[in-house]
């Protein structure tokens, strides 16, 4: 299965802290839930133990240690804080030729070159954002258009991430924007407009996939923008749940890789050992379980059916896109601030 260009924004959140340590030779920067073996068991079986892991708890915090001096050698992060993270120096190329299935990744999730044609940022993990709601109290023509947020008809019963570029992402595609990367300052101010006028109808911004799946199980949220995640882990447990990715102005795609940090101290040959393993054919399905589509075409096609992508909310689709990609630090900027800024009334 082929996406178009994706290259996007959020996955899990967690409180910083250590991870019990492992591998000394190497420290991996990440989210929490990422450290599972699993996910880089070659390397374990390589190396005889994990890496060690250190977890922060959005991208902003982990940029801010960064710069203050942490060392750490690979990072985790999403496509749209690229740019910032590369023209701040705090990065260093890949070299892609160790990178075992790098002509094996979805040739839409490498990208576009950012840093004079050096690779700083190797695709691993992506995923969809959509509106999930609960079929037995919203009909399939409520949702059929993102607009459904406005719908006062579920005001007070609906949620949005806490997610800057998630958020942005839906606003944009519902003003009638595909691209977010050279959006006009009046398509700004309408997807701005947007979510101000949508602010009212939520009950809250969610902010971890737990959270979210606790919300629509009790029935105190109908309607949400969310990850893809939520929607298998609750047809698992038996709770009404559906996923419209089909509105008619479409939905979002995002994804999230590795960077390897200027002034690393780890080994080097470990930093591509742990890239190599986690885009290995033995990750595709521990990361599909748990709601991650691998960014190994070859890999993710061999192993996984049309039909498990769909039930993950990963399928094909016959609506528009809206890549999460890279942006301008400028933009990221003018985002958050006005997020926080409407978050709070304003």
């Amino acid at each position: 299965m082929k996406f178009t260009k994706l290259m996007g924004a959020a996955s899990v959140m967690a409180l910083a802290t250590i991870a019990f340590a492992q591998d000394a030779e190497l420290l991996v920067f990440d989210y929490s839930g990422f450290e599972m073996p699993e996910y880089h068991q070659a390397y374990i079986d390589q190396h005889g133990a994990s890496p060690t892991f250190t977890f922060f708890g959005d991208e902003d915090e982990a940029f801010q240690k960064i710069r203050a001096g942490f060392r750490a050698d690979v990072s985790h992060l999403c496509a749209p804080s690229v740019t910032r993270w590369t023209d701040s120096g705090i990065l260093e190329p890949w070299d892609t030729s160790r990178i075992t299935a790098y002509d094996d990744l979805n040739a839409s999730l490498t990208g576009e070159e950012i840093g004079a044609g050096q690779t700083y940022f190797i695709p691993t993990d992506f995923g969809s954002t959509a509106i999930a709601y609960n079929p037995e109290q919203v009909s399939e023509e409520d949702v059929a258009t993102l607009q459904v947020f406005t719908n006062p008809a579920f005001a007070g019963r609906m949620t949005l991430p806490d997610n800057v570029d998630d958020a942005y992402a839906l606003a944009y595609l519902a003003t009638g924007v595909t691209n977010w990367q050279n959006v006009t300052d009046e398509e700004f101010e309408a997807a701005s407009n947007w979510l101000r006028a949508v602010h009212p109808n939520l009950r809250t911004y969610w902010t971890d996939p737990a959270e979210l799946s606790q919300l629509l199980a009790s029935g105190e949220i109908l309607v949400s923008w969310a990850w893809n995640e939520t929607y298998p882990a609750m047809v698992e447990e038996g709770r009404p749940i559906a996923f419209q990715r089909e509105a008619v102005e479409g939905s979002s795609l995002w994804l999230c890789g590795y960077v390897k940090l200027a002034g690393g101290q780890g080994n080097v040959d470990k930093a591509y050992d742990y890239l190599n393993a986690f885009l290995s054919e033995e990750s595709v399905v521990p990361l599909l379980e748990a709601g991650y589509g691998s960014a190994n075409a070859v890999a993710l096609d061999a192993q996984v059916s049309d039909e498990d992508l769909i039930a993950s909310g990963l399928g094909e689709i016959d609506a528009p896109i809206l890549a999460q990609l890279p942006k301008s630090n400028e933009m990221r900027e003018k985002h958050a601030e006005m997020f926080e800024m409407i978050k709070a009334g304003f």
